[in-house]
């Protein structure tokens, strides 16, 4: 297995930083590498990823978020096996530290990553760049989840109002 890590630094709030991110649909918008997401449940996300005319498609499960603090997912399927991590944590006033950390799977001695790490190393500092450009760019994110996941469950968004004891409405 392969690890690549890489932080960045953002002139915005922890909470922005956070939001944004969790606007994954929006992510063709600043990362040059991913050409489309789709957000089928709040757990689960169809990315499209490529350069130039190659296209890989997978699947992604969100299987732990917490409202800024992490989002890690693990990709379902053979292709393009790995799973990661992004978390937040606010430094000094208004800024935020974006760290990513990907583990790549390998599949035995035939597999042709060998150069894998130091690729994706380059291309993940870059797609951080632009996430950086992009949201101190607009100040403020364009959107936002909030809710909460683990285990890959999604837990509801507030407390559960109070339920009746009564087992039925009475009749009559």
């Amino acid at each position: 297995m392969s690890t690549v890590e890489e932080t960045i630094v953002v002139a915005v709030p922890v909470g922005t930083a956070y939001n944004q991110w969790t606007q994954f649909k929006s992510f063709p918008r600043f990362m040059a590498l991913v050409k489309g997401v789709e957000q089928i449940r709040p757990n689960l996300t169809r990315w499209v990823i490529g350069l130039g005319p190659v296209r890989h498609e997978f699947d992604a499960e969100i299987v732990d978020q917490r409202p800024d603090s992490l989002v890690r997912w693990r990709s379902l399927g053979p292709r393009l096996a790995h799973r990661g991590e992004v978390s937040f944590r606010a430094t000094e006033a208004d800024r935020t530290e974006v760290s990513v950390r990907i583990d790549l799977r390998s599949h035995g001695a035939a597999d042709p990553r060998t150069h894998a790490g130091r690729l994706v190393r380059r291309a993940l500092r870059a797609e951080l760049g632009h996430f950086k450009e992009f949201i101190e760019g607009l100040g403020r994110e364009g959107g936002a989840w909030r809710g909460t996941i683990r285990g890959g469950h999604v837990r509801p968004l507030g407390t559960e109002p109070a339920r009746s004891r009564v087992p039925h409405w009475p009749v009559g």
